[in-house]
């Protein structure tokens, strides 16, 4: 009796579990170019330099905000931070985020990235130091975070401890020869 009792329970919690996402928690990620393929030079620092626009899909339906980290980890320096973002409220399973964000945007908070500024810097490797890879790294959140509109990688990541229910990746190419 107890077996079927526990097994009943667990049966509930799992199908709690996989109600609570959208299809089944695969969240995905779009944009403009595909997954590691090359980021179109009006996303960089050779163009107009704005972010490119995401669609961000399947997001958890207890997720209250969405978080995104870019960051390059070929970078000569170290792994560089072109773009933080985070509180992008969530309304539904999917959310936009526009080409050419400002800024100052009403949508959510963007933090420092390493060219010192805040929001969308694209990328600028160095010339003739080969294809760099870059990482958008998108998370659906429990909640919002309270973080300083100055708020760099580090502080977003610490934030985020224990609030991440599902996470994406998309990368793309750039060289600067």
């Amino acid at each position: 009796m107890i077996k079927k009792a526990l097994l009943a329970a667990l049966m509930i919690i799992f199908l709690l579990m996989i109600s609570s996402c959208k299809g089944g928690g695969n969240m995905k990620v779009e944009s403009v170019f595909k997954d590691n393929e090359f980021i179109p030079k009006k996303y960089t620092c050779m163009g107009s330099n704005v972010n490119p626009p995401l669609v961000i899909s399947n997001i958890p339906r207890n997720a209250k905000s969405v978080a995104i980290i870019m960051d390059d980890p070929d970078a000569p320096v170290g792994t560089f931070v072109h773009w933080i973002l985070w509180n992008l409220i969530v309304d539904g399973d999917e959310v936009k985020i526009n080409e050419g964000l400002p800024r100052k945007a009403s949508c959510c908070e963007q933090g420092i990235n390493d060219f010192g500024r805040i929001g969308y810097d694209g990328p600028c490797p160095p010339r003739g130091h080969g294809v760099h890879h870059y990482h958008i790294k998108v998370y659906a959140l429990d909640t919002k975070l309270n973080l300083p509109s100055k708020a760099t990688k580090k502080a977003l990541e610490n934030a985020m401890k224990g609030h991440i229910l599902s996470q994406v990746e998309l990368v793309g190419l750039f060289e600067r020869k």
